[in-house]
């Protein structure tokens, strides 16, 4: 019998890859790949030394793990890589981070078809 949670998370993802997602240019180095991305955001709160609480947020980007291919080969993200996102006249670009000790991205269902990639604001050009 087919997995019915599986199944329907398919499905989900299905309906975000094609109605929810915007073209972004995925850069390594010199390498690039243009990725459907669906837009999102991630809240982190830290306390510092003296337990003050900072709280940030992070640019996501939510991909299908299987299109991340870099020089032809399937690849996950990593701190430093950017993302560049058009909107009108202007280019804004996000680089891979997040706050502290956090991993730069996590799968973001449980059967890892898709990426979260979280980002911060770098330049605009």
């Amino acid at each position: 019998m087919p997995d019915l949670l599986e199944t329907g998370s398919n499905w989900l993802e299905n309906q975000r890859h094609q109605h929810m997602t915007r073209t972004v240019l995925y850069q390594r180095g010199t390498d690039t790949v243009e990725l459907a991305a669906t837009i999102g955001r991630t809240a982190f709160e830290q306390a510092d030394e003296f337990g003050v609480i900072h709280r940030t947020e992070s640019r996501d980007f939510l991909v299908r793990t299987a299109d991340l291919m870099l020089a032809t080969v399937q690849t996950l993200p990593k701190a430093g890589d950017r993302i560049s996102e058009t909107a009108g006249d202007q280019t804004f670009v996000y680089e891979v981070m997040a706050p502290g000790n956090e991993p730069p991205w996590r799968y973001s269902d449980p059967y890892r078809r898709t990426l979260r990639i979280h980002t911060k604001h770098v330049a605009t050009e």
